[in-house]
């Protein structure tokens, strides 16, 4: 008997029976359309076909990433969120120090920084999770790839449209963000005012419909996504090396902050460091144990980051040592600052002062009347949401790649630069969009969307370690 036709991939698949091209399976002979999309729903990517996958892209990416860049690349997601939403803390909700005001005032008290402690023991199971997955199946695609390879391939890609929203649509909200620190910075620093028509989005959005507004563009939201997306295209290497400025320059900012604040701390505002539990007027019980354990899942996804990481599997020296390191290491360095951080703000303003404030951290910091800090911060904020755009907007075309690759979406989205080793296509698509929804769009509808599906994630990598073990 005659061998079947070879694809331009692969060939027989002999365990499966059934034609496929490295990744996707092909329909068997005789086979309905219903019965074939029906198993390709539950087809798994085994691990064999990820390690070809991983063999074939090998002289594509550009392998300069080692533990401390991959760091670095977590730790821009991660400390973003610590400076991030500084100075207009209802930017969006989850930023981190707008999370603390509401975890110290109305669960937690000053035993907030018990919270963020037993938030970052729970993200540490998630990050323990990721770390394993990531040393078994160092390729691009995170929570996609270790769907597909566990789950199938509906899991898969239910789990790929999660990342566009927390990735894509996230670099899109982040960029507003970096808007309004734009403006704040010149007004402070040089007390030049920037058009409000030129710096905010043309549509605005209420609880029931869109509603378009007298301003033209966010024009700071659009420059800098473009700005970031052309840096991206020329190369990993240069991209890490800017990342990596970035990063240093927030860590800076951040233990300055800290050190700068300590003085105005005063021991009585600890006083009752646990507050007694009572029920506020909707009902929900207040403070005492259950208040901290109700601010630790307040606080939770200010540590979500490091899965970031994951996404540059195919461009990391020894992945399965580096990644593990630097998604570790990612949540060890955030969980100290967050504390840390966590433990001033509350020594130095009384918990129930922080009721209903939407920044705490700049309600702090300008208590203090030290104008160098104020100034210092909205740079660190600047650099802060930098980092962020450009770690998202690195994540997003490896998710489409992987995703390509499988046939999921077009294959223009699998093609790498000779030259620069990146998804060259799949990174310009990505920036473009990301920068007309920044100049359109309103940041409150833009956060409501990056914020699904991120639990959901976490829930598929951590049942597919239980799988693949």
């Amino acid at each position: 008997m005659s061998k079947p036709p070879t694809f331009q991939f692969g060939g027989m698949d002999d365990d499966e029976g059934f034609y496929f091209t490295g990744q996707t399976p092909f329909r068997k002979p005789n086979e309905s359309k219903l019965r074939f999309h029906a198993r390709r729903l539950i087809s798994i990517q085994t691990l064999a076909r990820l390690e070809y996958n991983a063999e074939a892209a090998e002289t594509k990416f550009n392998r300069s990433l080692g533990p401390i860049e991959l760091t670095l690349v977590g730790l821009g997601m991660h400390l973003e969120k610590a400076v991030s939403f500084f100075f207009v803390g209802a930017v969006v909700g989850t930023g981190v120090f707008v999370l603390l005001g509401t975890a110290a005032s109305k669960q937690a008290g000053p035993a907030v920084t018990l919270s963020f402690i037993l938030g970052g023991i729970v993200s540490g199971i998630a990050a323990l999770s990721y770390a394993e997955m990531a040393s078994m199946i160092p390729i691009s695609g995170s929570a996609y790839t270790y769907a597909y390879a566990t789950l199938g391939e509906l899991a898969a890609w239910i789990i790929s449209w999660n990342l566009i929203l927390e990735y894509m649509v996230g670099a899109a909200t982040v960029s507003i963000g970096w808007s309004l620190y734009f403006v704040e910075f010149f007004h402070d620093a040089f007390n030049i005012t920037l058009s409000v028509k030129w710096t905010n989005a043309p549509i605005s959005w209420t609880s029931e419909d869109f509603h378009f507004t007298d301003d033209y563009f966010n024009i700071p939201a659009f420059g800098i996504l473009l700005i970031v997306t052309f840096t991206i295209y020329f190369g990993i290497h240069l991209t890490a090396k800017i990342n990596n400025i970035l990063v240093i320059f927030k860590i800076m900012v951040l233990v300055i902050m800290i050190f700068a604040l300590v003085p105005f701390i005063d021991a009585k505002n600890y006083v009752p460091y646990v507050p007694s539990k009572k029920v506020n007027e909707d009902g929900h019980e207040m403070f005492g144990t259950t208040g901290i354990l109700r601010g630790a899942s307040t606080v939770f996804f200010a540590y979500i980051g490091f899965d970031s990481i994951s996404t540059t599997a195919q461009e990391a020296r020894e992945p399965q040592v580096s990644l593990p390191i630097g998604i570790l290491s990612t949540l060890g360095i955030s969980a100290v600052i967050y504390i840390a951080l966590s433990a001033v703000v509350v020594g130095v303003t009384n918990y129930q002062d922080l009721w209903n404030v939407k920044s705490p951290l700049v309600h702090v910091v300008r208590s203090t009347d030290m104008r160098w800090l104020v100034l210092m911060t909205e740079l660190g904020a600047l650099a802060a949401t930098t980092s962020v755009i450009l770690v998202l907007l690195i994540a997003q075309p490896r998710v489409f790649y992987s995703m390509s690759n499988d046939g999921l979406i077009p294959r223009f989205f699998s093609k790498i630069h000779p030259r620069h080793k990146i998804p060259h296509l799949g990174t310009l698509f990505t920036g473009f969009v990301c920068a007309i929804c920044g100049g359109l769009l309103p940041i409150g509808v833009l956060s409501d969307m990056a914020s699904l599906g991120t639990i959901l994630t976490f829930f598929v990598v951590n049942i597919g370690v239980i799988i693949l073990r």
